[in-house]
C-alpha cells in the first residue's frame, strides 16, 4: 500500500472528510486531496500531523511514515530495558497500592507484564500450561482450564471480552471455549461485573482500565493497567478480611 492508500484509508476509517482533516493538520483540503491521488508528496512534519490529527496510535503513526519513506519517529523499548525503569516503578507502586484487590499490566497482545500478588485469586487451580510466559490473559480468562470453570456468569463475560477485540483467529479462539449469547432487541453491549467463585466465596468484580495518555514509546503507549475492584460491599468485605 502506497502513502496516498493508507492515508485515504485511515481517514474514511475515521469517518473524516478531507476538509476536516484538513483543519485539524493545519493544511488545506485540497492538499489532502492532492496527496490522496498521488499528485503530492508529504513532508515529514506533515505526516507526523496528519496521523495526529486522526489520533493514531504510536504504532500506526511510525507505520505510516515509513510507508511515506520516513524513519520511524516513536521508540519502541523493550520493558525490561534500564530506560523504562521509571514506568515499572511507578507500575509498581499503583499496584501495590491497590492490594488486597487483584490489578494487571498487559500489552498490547493482552500478555501480562505485571501484576500484583492479589492476582492470584484468578491463578489457582489454573492449568501450568496456561501460566508459561507470555500469559495471555484473555485466554487465561475463558479457556476451559483457565479461569472459566470459576466465572459463574461465564457467557455474558466472555461476551463482554469478545467485544472489544477486533475479527480474526484469536477472538476466534477465544469464541470457541464459550458459548454464544444471541442479543436481545434492547442488547447496548455486554458489560457485566465478573462473579467469581472462590475458596472465600463468590466474588463479585468490576474493572477499571488506564493507559498512558501522554506516551511518546510504543510499548509505554499500549501499556494497559486494568484494576479489579469489588462491585458489591459483600465482595469488598471478603477481600479485606
Amino acid at each position: 500500500m502506497d502513502f496516498s492508500q493508507a492515508l485515504k484509508t485511515a481517514r474514511r476509517g475515521r469517518r473524516l472528510s478531507q476538509l476536516e482533516l484538513a483543519l485539524r493538520a493545519g493544511t488545506t483540503q485540497r492538499h489532502v486531496s492532492f496527496l490522496e491521488s498521488g499528485r503530492s508528496s508529504p513532508g515529514r512534519a506533515l505526516v507526523v500531523r496528519l496521523a495526529e490529527a486522526m489520533e493514531m496510535s504510536l504504532r500506526d503513526r511510525n507505520d505510516l511514515l515509513q510507508i511515506a519513506g520516513f524513519a520511524p519517529v516513536y521508540p519502541q523499548t523493550a520493558i525490561g530495558d534500564a530506560a523504562l525503569q521509571h514506568v515499572r516503578s511507578a507500575l509498581d507502586h499503583i499496584l501495590t497500592g491497590h492490594l488486597p484487590y487483584p490489578a494487571i499490566v498487559v500489552d498490547a497482545n493482552h500478555d501480562l507484564v505485571l501484576a500484583n500478588e492479589a492476582f492470584s485469586l484468578f491463578t489457582d487451580g489454573v492449568a501450568g500450561k496456561l501460566l508459561e510466559p507470555p500469559i495471555n490473559v484473555l485466554r487465561l480468562s475463558l479457556h476451559p482450564d483457565g479461569v472459566a470453570p470459576r466465572i459463574i456468569n461465564l457467557s455474558s463475560w466472555a461476551q463482554h471480552i469478545l467485544d472489544r477485540l477486533p475479527p480474526g483467529d484469536f477472538r476466534d479462539e477465544l469464541a470457541a471455549y464459550v458459548p454464544y449469547i444471541e442479543p436481545g432487541p434492547e442488547h447496548v453491549g455486554f458489560a457485566a461485573p465478573m462473579q467469581l467463585r472462590t475458596p472465600r466465596g463468590d466474588l463479585h468484580l468490576t474493572t477499571i482500565i488506564t493507559t498512558f495518555a501522554t506516551a511518546l514509546d510504543v510499548t509505554v503507549a499500549e501499556l494497559k493497567l486494568e484494576a479489579f475492584l469489588p462491585a458489591d460491599e459483600a465482595t469488598a468485605a471478603l477481600l479485606t478480611s
